[in-house]
């Protein structure tokens, strides 16, 4: 796997998706989760590294490999796997951003 600025980017940093009841908490965990549902990213090709946000070990897993019992409600578990990685992918571009990993054009620095 290609390691990129993005991906080195979450050593360290604290979990952005922060997912009730799941979240570790554990900087020492923390990885650029990528969300494959999100998009159009084909068969078993990663998606971009802006489509992903730093996750610790078991957010991650939550949203790649969730337990039977976290899918019950199939719809719910979507709804909030949705909810959590968006809210997450806005708080690690914020950081990305005031490391200078992303520039944004027009953005007041």
């Amino acid at each position: 796997m290609k390691t990129t600025p993005l991906r080195k980017s979450a050593k360290m940093e604290g979990c952005t998706m922060n997912v009730e009841g799941v979240c570790n908490y554990d900087d020492e965990t923390v990885v650029l989760a990528h969300f494959r549902w999100l998009g159009d990213c084909g068969g078993s090709f990663k998606p971009t590294d802006i489509q992903a946000a730093y996750a610790c070990s078991e957010c991650n897993r939550w949203t790649d490999s969730p337990t039977p019992e976290e899918t019950a409600d199939r719809a719910q578990y979507e709804a909030d796997r949705n909810f959590y990685a968006l809210r997450a992918m806005v708080r690690t571009w914020l950081r990305m951003i005031a490391k200078g990993l992303i520039v944004v054009k027009g953005m007041a620095a």
